[in-house]
């Protein structure tokens, strides 16, 4: 029996699929992707909105990772399935790191850069930025391999599933690192909106986390140098004496290991560890990038009407992703404050919280993460290099094999699905 995928990891989101194929060759992808009019490739299913929707579905979960280290310990190579939990510890038998993690180890490679997914920190880009080559599997069935510098190549890393079948990624990697982090309480707004940068630079990534009420929350500081003393405040926020979950009054024990322990880098990056439930599971998620020099304005403007969505927050977090040149990347040559929102599993409800965030923070120069939940419509609209993605589109899926109504709706403005 086939099984079909249904919703996203979260239950939040159901999909229209009636088929899905599992090829267990790249040459049965090529096949599949040659004869068919529209199909969809899935992965790890933590996309909150119906980007990867459509009505037939190709998983690649049957092909193996095969993640090979290459260019002298410089690259790894592995399938676009492969999650980023099981590339970390196949680079930790080779004492290898890539550069940053998402706040989640459980999602697949090829899913997170095509929406640039991210974690956190002043110098580092999003998960996209570590791409220096890809294989892609075009809409006529032909495998394109690409590499950085390449022409276009820019335009295929953030692809939004719109180009073509991710089957191989190559990531830039470096040696292996530790990690350690710590979490201050009780940090008061005005003490946030005030050294807003200072905190930010606190360390290697950096996460505020906050539920909108009368205290901002807790800083999360994650540090490389093994020297460095902790503090016992900051900035009147109080250092954590037991671990800490990001969602208030949840079990620590899903959370990376905290209180200025030392570890591997995959350890201590994410929030939560691998094997264990991230975040709450029951949620809906969505996420805001502004310029960072609007970054205390942005975040005033929504104290400003945190009685409209605070309600429904189960967690919300400042993180900073440093510029990159990837054209449908929300950080396109901009430094960002990536504004995230954990919501309660209520669509109506969170779709009117967007609604007002969306107009709190339009005089910021918003743009919404491609793969959660936001109401505004043709947000290609707002990049400057979309004309060149659209013919870049032209010519890897010209009868549109890989598109769908969101596609054609959010990002190409074109209402047509």
């Amino acid at each position: 029996m086939t099984l079909i995928p249904t919703t996203n990891w979260a239950a939040s989101f159901h999909y229209g699929f009636r088929d899905c194929l599992y090829p267990s060759s790249l040459d049965a992808v090529c096949e599949i992707v040659a004869r068919s009019s529209r199909i969809k490739t899935v992965g790890s299913g933590h996309s909150f909105n119906a980007i990867a929707d459509g009505e037939v579905a190709l998983s690649l979960t049957d092909l193996p990772i095969d993640p090979v280290v290459e260019n002298d310990g410089r690259q790894v190579s592995v399938a676009g399935h492969c999650t980023y939990g099981e590339l970390a510890l196949f680079l930790h038998r080779h004492r290898l790191a890539i550069h940053n993690l998402a706040s989640l180890p459980h999602i697949s490679i090829a899913g997170a850069i095509a929406t640039a997914t991210h974690g956190s920190g002043n110098r580092n880009g999003n998960l996209a930025t570590a791409v220096s080559g890809l294989e892609i599997v075009a809409g006529d069935g032909r495998l394109i391999k690409v590499a950085r510098g390449d022409a276009d190549f820019a335009g295929m890393v953030v692809h939004l599933g719109a180009l073509g079948v991710v089957t191989r990624v190559t990531l830039d990697v470096q040696p292996e690192f530790q990690v350690a982090q710590c979490v201050y309480d009780g940090l008061a707004w005005n003490k946030l909106l005030a050294n807003l940068d200072d905190i930010m630079a606190l360390g290697y990534s950096v996460s505020v986390f906050t539920q909108w009420g009368q205290r901002a929350g807790s800083i999360w500081v994650k540090r490389t140098a093994p020297d460095d003393k902790w503090p016992a405040d900051i900035h009147g926020a109080t250092r954590a004496t037991v671990n800490r979950h990001p969602i208030s009054g949840l079990d620590a024990q899903n959370s990376t290991e905290q209180l200025g322990q030392y570890g591997r880098w995959s350890d201590r990056l994410p929030h939560f560890k691998m094997g264990f439930t991230p975040s709450n599971g029951e949620e809906i998620q969505s996420e805001f990038h502004i310029p960072r020099g609007y970054g205390v304005a942005a975040i005033d403007a929504l104290l400003s009407i945190r009685e409209k969505f605070a309600h429904l927050v189960q967690a919300a977090e400042f993180r900073t992703v440093a510029a990159d040149e990837l054209w449908l990347s929300p950080q396109y040559r901009r430094d960002t404050l990536s504004i995230h929102f954990t919501w309660t599993r209520d669509q109506d409800a969170v779709n009117a919280a967007a609604r007002h965030i969306e107009q709190a923070l339009s005089p910021f120069a918003p743009l919404p993460h491609w793969g959660k939940v936001f109401t505004g419509h043709h947000i290609g609209g707002k990049y400057e290099k979309l004309v060149e993605f659209a013919r870049l589109r032209d010519r890897m899926d010209p009868e549109r094999t890989f598109s769908n109504a969101w596609l054609e709706n959010v990002v190409f403005g074109s209402g047509e699905g």
